[in-house]
């Protein structure tokens, strides 16, 4: 009985190992492995670009931060998200937006996601 308990111990340990070594830093958690699958899918930035840049700006926050709020105007506009992005090392320089494919901030805007700033979790 010793024995046998002795043994699935050590392979159950094994097993968590050879996971845990497997596992990427986003997707250490349960909400990082949703948030990367969704990641593939959806664009990072949103329909809006930033009126300093004229394309949209990543916001690089610590790669633990999994929710993000948005704030609006109104009643019951605030929300919050997860973040579903991860910014990856190796990343070949700034990206190439054509005119006219994003909004620019409306003149009035009701939610901060029309500031064209959008979070990206980093690598480190």
């Amino acid at each position: 009985m010793k024995r046998t308990f002795i043994l699935s111990f050590l392979a159950l340990a094994a097993v968590a190992v050879a996971l845990a070594d497997s596992a990427g830093a986003m997707e250490r958690t349960v909400m990082g492995a949703i948030a990367y699958r969704r990641a593939q899918c959806q664009p990072w930035h949103g329909g809006y670009a930033h009126t300093g840049w004229c394309g949209p700006v990543a916001l690089v926050v610590p790669p633990t931060a999994e929710k993000q709020t948005h704030w609006g105007w109104g009643v019951g506009s605030t929300r919050v998200t997860t973040i579903r992005h991860q910014y990856e090392l190796g990343f070949p320089g700034e990206g190439h937006y054509p005119g006219g494919t994003f909004r620019p901030t409306p003149r009035w805007p009701s939610n901060t996601d029309q500031f064209g700033v959008y979070p990206v979790r980093g690598p480190w």
